[in-house]
C-alpha cells in the first residue's frame, strides 16, 4: 500500500472527508512521527506496531571493487516492530492462503 493508496482509503471510508482533507491528515499523522524519530522518541501504537531508533556502531567495511578497509560512521536507524496482534493477524491469513493455494 502506497501514501496515495492510504490516502484513497481513508476518503472512502469516510464521506464527510474530502480527499484534499485525507490526504492532509495523511501527511500530518507521517510528519508526526517522523518528528518523534528524529527527536529519538519511541512511537507505539498499541495493537499494531511500534518504531524507536536503533543505534548502529561504527565498524570498518570493505570496499567491494578494490578490496580496501572503510571506515563506516555510527548511524541512527528508524525501527520497525510489529505488535502481537498484527503478527498473529498476518500469520492466519498468510496461513490460509497458503491452504487455499494448495488445495486449487
Amino acid at each position: 500500500m502506497t501514501r496515495s493508496d492510504l490516502v484513497e482509503e481513508l476518503a472512502a471510508r469516510f464521506a464527510q472527508l474530502t480527499h484534499r482533507d485525507a490526504e492532509y491528515a495523511v501527511k500530518t499523522i507521517l510528519d508526526a512521527m517522523s518528528e518523534a524519530l528524529v527527536r529519538g522518541h519511541r512511537i507505539e501504537i498499541r495493537g499494531f506496531c511500534s518504531f524507536s531508533v536503533n543505534r548502529r556502531p561504527p565498524r570498518i567495511g570493505r570496499n567491494p571493487r578494490s578490496g580496501e578497509s572503510v571506515q563506516i560512521p555510527e548511524k541512527r536507524v528508524p525501527h520497525f516492530k510489529p505488535g502481537k496482534a498484527l503478527r498473529e493477524a498476518v500469520d492466519a491469513r498468510t496461513a490460509e492462503l497458503d491452504a487455499a493455494s494448495r488445495k486449487g
